[in-house]
């Protein structure tokens, strides 16, 4: 046995279609084993590199056949086969040779893990290869005679929010706290009643597989789990059985796990902030502990002593010995290649850095049959003597320490001694599994899997290719097209599982009706229609209000997260041009936000590509989380809200989907941002689960993702101050309105930005000192005071109001004091500003920037009517509804045009200018009275620049004083006469 360094892979992709959509710029390139990755913010810097055993450039330099297979076109191209015969092959000799082997596959959402792990119609990945030539290799050794019995196991299992479940049995794994994980003293952690399945070809394993998917999709979409925050671990265990020289059956057993991992995108670092628990409980709980692991044995291997956390999470108990342990390891990290997702890719080389360094010790796992036997009942036996005699037999290493022993109290160490019982009575039962097992032929084991049925799916496959059916669409794309039902003539009810009938058609999930649907096919038409008021039912995009026609390709909705699509072969067959649209998960969510009122049409800024794109994933999200609150009657309702940056408080940034979240009860309203929803959303999908499977599913509010503390600040609203009047040393005095994040205006404030010099005095009309051009202010010393005096009109269900505000280059902002129990606050605030160099930046600051002062306070709690709180959620929004109809055409308040506000400022500096041009004029009209006055014939030019450059009154008329002085400027003689006067006019 020998230390063996796990073997780290990584993989660049193409631009997908929303990079390309975005002209994406190029940040990987590779050059043999070495990968270098560019900082799009410093493009000029050298790239950071990064040494694996293999980089494999998969981005271009291949092309398309007809059947769908990618071909390479240049040698740097990595196709699947190159990436199986560096990878795969490995792990296909470990099993042969009996090493236990793992290879997982690590990258954000969208990197192109499963590509590599699984592939894509012909283009197959590692697992599909692995299987199918294991079964190859076992062919040719019966064909040439050999007496080596091989047996062929198959698992898979999915990891999703900590809760393991069986794919391949779904029902085993009731309530969200799924399949228990228990440790065996010899082989580590293992899934409890985890279903291994006998295959005896790659055909079943692709079945087994295909039934796995489709398990994972149909529990996805009715708990509304998202595919990309799973887990999914597919094992084969390959068992060689043979005679050795002494006569005895060796048993070389091999096994192999398959792991592809959930996405590994980084949390928002901003939107995490000063959140509390409820905001990441469990989410990808299981990536950042094996963040740890890998990071501690790094350091392990690097001669530091350090403890490694495998016990912190499911996966990284389950992959120990892959990553520290009897295993012969492989990681392949999956990379994208645009400069959009810099900060997630580089995250991912750096952990696969840290990942090559880690070593294990695999062994080959080789013993004969009867001492394996023998150690099951050694082991069994010692357990049953344990319970019987009422103590406790520690299983791996998961004890209490005798210093943790003694700091327990009594209940404590009862309730320990408890949870260890149980624990060895589940050993007692799965080593007696183990047993029966191990005595049982290979025969009988395949016949009773044949027995128990599953896998399937072929006949299906088959019928749709003539019959009419819907199929699925899921926003992970091998999920889609893995569900399907069939539509033979006649009628088809659609509906829950509680419904008085089995209906024909079986959905269960948020907002499905117990009688939802009705598809009647009548020879060959195909219809749809509600088959109650309740039902939630659209046909692309467009709710079902009476019994409509199908065509091939429509989209249909059923409930809240229902998707699928209809597919109709003779329709198709009998004109096939005009159904040439590709149908994606994409498309369908995009035509129900365009009937929600959204602008889903052709963009071409990257900033409105984004926001769509915002759309399509936050629509259906949205829709989830109000069906749950209705569901589990919390009394909140959900809205989406697209808010501009200055609607933020911000002077810069794109469009973004927020989520304004009300409390039907006491009226309270909160904006979140895109990253605190969808947090909250995945436990609210747990609560919802754990309602729907009769579990405990109330949460403390600390924790409840409903539930906001009624003294959480909110935004009132925003006021833009512009600052072009400040460029000009004009002072500012305004009511400016406050807006909120509709654009409404809800109060007025009083802001001042006036120039004054260093001591702080403020300058007046009196002391003149407005400069023509800004650009006169670079490199002069510039001081202001900004002053917030108060607000009046906010609406009375606000308190605790303060403003606050970022001038300039400002890290932190400047507050008001905070102003209870009224609606008009004095605020009398004032704030002193001092730049003893005024830069180009600054000047260019003022003269086109804009100070965002928002405003904030907390809410008053509004009592709910006796009305309302007799009403349950579903009842309280349809009472809206109604309401909101007979008050369609209500005004809600006056929107504020933020263009006429900068207008409004822009004329202010225009009219000062203008009254300083009117103010020249004068002077210049006065310089000629007097060089008129006292005769003269010419004016000196360093007079006509004093009187032109004069920053006021009083140096103008020191300047205009000269001229009556000035002996040298002649005289226009006793004749003068109007034509004459004018001559000093062609003079000037």
């Amino acid at each position: 046995m020998s230390d063996e360094c796990v073997k780290v892979a990584v993989r660049v992709r193409p631009f997908n279609s929303r990079e390309k959509a975005r002209s994406a710029q190029l940040i990987i390139n590779m050059k043999g084993t070495t990968t270098y990755i560019t900082d799009p913010s410093a493009p000029k810097d050298d790239p950071k590199e990064f040494n694996f055993d293999y980089s494999y450039w998969s981005h271009d330099g291949f092309k398309e056949e007809g059947n769908g297979m990618l071909v390479p076109t240049e040698s740097k191209y990595a196709d699947q086969s190159t990436v199986f015969k560096d990878l795969g092959q490995g792990v296909l000799d470990n099993a042969w040779s009996g090493y236990n082997s793992t290879l997982f596959a690590y990258g954000q959402t969208g990197s192109g893990k499963s590509f590599s792990m699984v592939g894509y119609g012909v283009n197959r990945g590692i697992v599909p290869i692995f299987c199918d030539e294991l079964f190859v290799g076992i062919n040719k050794q019966k064909d040439s005679g050999s007496k080596t019995e091989f047996e062929v196991s198959f698992s898979m299992l999915e990891i999703y929010n900590e809760a393991v479940r069986d794919l391949l049995n779904p029902n085993s794994a009731k309530g969200s706290k799924g399949l228990r994980v228990r440790e065996h003293p010899k082989k580590g952690f293992y899934v409890d009643q985890l279903k291994s399945v006998p295959v005896q070809s790659y055909a079943e394993i692709e079945d087994r597989m295909e039934e796995g998917t489709r398990n994972r999709t149909v529990a996805a979409t009715q708990m509304n789990a998202t595919s990309s925050r799973a887990h999914t671990i597919v094992g084969i265990t390959f068992t060689q059985k043979s005679i050795n020289d002494a006569g005895q059956e060796m048993a070389k057993t091999a096994i192999c796990n398959l792991v592809d991992l959930a996405g590994s995108e980084r949390a928002d670092s901003t939107g995490a902030t000063g959140q509390r628990l409820k905001e990441g409980i469990g989410i990808n709980q299981s990536l950042s502990s094996l963040g740890n692991c890998i990071a501690a044995l790094a350091d392990q291997a690097g001669g530091k002593k350090t403890k490694v956390p495998f016990r912190d999470s499911v996966l990284t108990k389950l992959l120990k010995n892959a990553l520290g342990g009897n295993s012969k390891t492989v990681m392949i990290a999956a990379l994208s290649p645009a400069d959009i997702n810099f900060d997630e890719t580089l995250s991912t080389l750096r952990y696969a850095d840290r990942a090559k360094q880690i070593k294990t010790q695999a062994v080959v796992n080789e013993d004969p049959t009867e001492k394996l036997i023998r150690e099951l009942k050694e082991e069994n036996q010692r357990l049953l003597d344990a319970i019987k005699k009422g103590g406790v037999v520690t299983i791996g290493a998961g004890g209490a320490s005798e210093e943790d022993m003694k700091n327990m109290s009594e209940a404590e160490k009862a309730a320990m001694r408890k949870e260890m019982e149980e624990e060895m009575e589940a050993r007692v039962k799965d080593t007696e599994r183990e047993m029966e097992e191990m005595k049982r032929t290979w025969e009988e084991k395949l016949k009773q899997a044949q027995e128990a049925g599953g896998g399937g799916g072929k006949s299906t496959k088959e019928a749709r290719k003539t019959k009419p059916h819907f199929y699925n669409l899921n926003i992970d794309t091998q999920l889609s097209g893995m569900i399907a039902h069939l539509v033979g003539p006649g009628t088809y009810k659609i509906g829950n599982n509680k419904a008085d009938t089995t209906p024909d058609i079986e959905l269960n999930g948020l907002s499905i009706q117990k009688e939802h649907a009705i598809v009647t096919n009548d020879g060959g038409k195909v219809f749809i229609e509600k088959a109650c008021a309740e039902a939630k039912l659209l046909v692309n995009g467009d709710s079902v209000m009476s019994k409509q026609e199908l065509d091939h390709n429509d989209r249909v909705m059923f409930g809240s997260n229902h998707l699928y699509v209809f597919y109709h072969p003779d329709l198709y067959k009998a004109n096939p041009k005009n159904y040439t649209q590709i149908i994606t998960y994409e498309m369908a969510q995009g035509e129900i936000a365009a009937q929600s009122g959204f602008d889903m049409s052709a963009k071409h800024s990257n900033d409105e590509l984004l926001l769509q794109e915002d759309l399509v994933e936050m629509i259906p999200a949205l829709e989830e989380a109000n069906a749950i609150s209705e569901e589990l009657d919390k009394k909140v309702k959900f809205e989406i809200v697209v808010m501009s940056a200055k609607a933020r408080g911000l002077a810069s940034g794109r469009t973004e989907v927020c989520v304004k979240m009300r409390n039907l009860e006491n009226s309270l309203e909160y904006i979140w941002p895109r990253d605190r929803f969808i947090r909250r959303k995945y436990l609210m999908q747990e609560m919802y689960q754990n309602f729907a499977e009769g579990a405990d599913w109330q949460l403390p509010d600390e924790q409840d993702p409903f539930t906001e503390d009624a003294d959480t600040e909110v935004q009132i609203g925003v006021v833009n101050c512009y600052l072009q009047s400040l460029a000009y040393l004009i002072e500012s005095r305004e009511q400016l309105e406050i807006t909120d994040y509709r654009n409404k205006e809800v109060g007025l404030l009083s802001v001042e930005i006036v120039p004054c010099d260093k001591s702080g005095r403020e300058f007046t009309d009196a002391d003149d000192i407005f400069v023509e051009d800004p650009k006169e202010l670079i490199g002069t010393p510039i001081n202001f005071v900004v002053k917030v005096n108060s607000a009046t009109g906010i609406p009375n269900k606000y308190t605790d109001i303060y403003c606050k505000y970022n001038m300039f280059l400002d890290t932190e902002p400047s507050k008001t004091g905070v102003i209870k129990g009224t609606s008009n606050p004095e605020f009398k605030h004032r704030k002193f500003y001092n730049y003893d160099v005024t830069t180009s930046q600054l000047v260019d600051y003022m003269n086109n920037g804009v100070l965002m002062i928002q405003i904030w306070g907390k809410q008053k709690m509004v009592q709910a009517s006796k009305k309302v709180k007799l009403q349950n959620t579903k009842q309280i929004n349809l009472a809206e509804v109604v309401a909101k109809g007979n008050n369609q055409n209500q005004d809600s308040g006056k929107t504020v045009d933020i263009d006429k506000v900068r207008l409004t400022f822009q004329l202010t500096v225009a009219k000062k200018r203008q009254e300083r041009l009117d103010a020249k004029v004068a002077q210049f009209k006065k310089m000629l009275e007097v060089a008129e006055r006292h005769n003269k014939a010419r004016i000196e030019t360093t007079v006509i620049k004093q009187v032109m450059m004069a920053p006021n009154m009083k140096v103008a008329e020191k300047a205009i004083a000269r001229i009556p002085k000035d002996s040298g400027a002649g005289d226009m003689g006793p004749h003068a006469n109007g034509n004459q006067k004018s001559g000093v006019c062609n003079i000037m």
